[in-house]
């Protein structure tokens, strides 16, 4: 049966750790300090949470998410503090880059072009603004429900992908949802849908480091995170949200693997030559790298193709031409995580 948006927000309901009339600074009704926080001031629920009501056992579903991700070889967050760096554009070059690469087989007299590919997952958690759908020529695509939980859609037989935009009965319906329901729906994305066994699972996040993201890794906890990549654009607007996205992952016992430094540069279509967009005015992604002892994985330029080709929901490793350096700089970050997470 297809599923129904309607269904997903009255599943969330129930599904979250704040009752949907709290404060903006809940603590959560099984946190320790529900119903003491000064949040609570004025909360209708502070009586409740006080009593120590909410405080159930350990959530049930994280064995059931451990258990639906057990054939997923490697979990990576796709990061980024501030919106508009083309973190989703990076989602989804890097998927397809995954994606193409011939699976290690250990049989190396195999020719390349012989080997089974990896097999990819793309999961969507920006609710409210999901792009990978398009990006990947999946618009109008459905979701649908099987025996064995909810069937991704595929981008190719090699690259499985799942985004809050195959429910939505139009590509121009706003998801106007508190953060309970979107946390609610993350959770069904990871507890529900089949993906089978994969060699890599990307989750493309929202910006910043709000309440999806804290579900994300606690929910993951179980299941566990390889690791998380972060992008970032080279000027110091952007370079302070990623700092603040470091300091995240490292609260949160995330891995960082490193960072990607998007619009890094524009490739002029007719002559190639490489020019300055946003200036590196506090050393770019490179310095930020530096400080923090995290290696710089890749610089990607603006190349117009790219955005012609995402815009068209066409594979850019078909479109682009041969060297381009945003496609040459995906299969280099293919190839340092694969060698960072054998």
């Amino acid at each position: 049966n297809r599923c129904t948006i309607k269904k997903i927000m009255s599943d969330n309901l129930t599904s979250a750790d704040r009752p949907e009339n709290a404060p903006a600074h809940c603590p959560g009704v099984s946190s320790e300090s529900a119903g003491k926080a000064a949040p609570c001031a004025g909360c209708p629920n502070q009586g409740l949470c006080s009593s120590g009501a909410g405080r159930a056992g350990p959530d049930p579903d994280l064995d059931r998410i451990r258990d639906r991700l057990a054939g997923v070889r490697r979990k990576l967050l796709v990061l980024s503090g501030k919106g508009g760096v083309g973190k989703s554009t990076v989602s989804v070059c890097l998927a397809r880059a995954f994606a193409a690469a011939a699976a290690d087989d250990g049989q190396v007299e195999t020719p390349v072009h012989q080997q089974p590919q990896l097999q990819v997952g793309l999961l969507d958690v920006d609710i409210c603004g999901p792009s990978v759908p398009t990006m990947l020529g999946l618009l109008g695509e459905t979701v649908h429900q099987s025996a064995d939980g909810w069937s991704p859609v595929y981008a190719d037989e090699s690259l499985a992908v799942m985004s809050v935009a195959f429910l939505l009965a139009s590509p121009d319906e706003a998801v106007v949802w508190r953060g309970p329901r979107k946390n609610g729906l993350i959770k069904q994305f990871l507890r529900d849908v089949d993906w089978g066994q994969l060699d890599y699972l990307l989750i493309d996040t929202p910006p910043g480091t709000s309440d999806e993201h804290l579900s994300i890794v606690q929910l993951l906890k179980s299941a566990g995170v390889d690791g998380a990549i972060i992008v970032t654009t080279p000027q110091e607007v952007s370079l302070l949200d990623a700092r603040k996205e470091v300091n995240f992952c490292r609260r949160l016992g995330v891995p960082v693997l490193g960072v990607v430094e998007n619009m890094s540069g524009y490739v002029c279509p007719n002559c190639t030559r490489k020019s300055d967009i946003f200036p590196a005015t506090t050393g770019g992604a490179a310095a930020m790298c530096k400080e923090f002892g995290l290696p710089l994985l890749a610089r990607v330029p603006i190349e117009p193709g790219l955005a012609r080709a995402l815009d068209q929901g066409q594979c850019p490793i078909d479109t682009m031409p041969d060297g381009s350096e945003t496609m040459t700089a995906m299969r280099l970050l293919v190839d340092q995580l694969r060698t960072a997470l054998p």
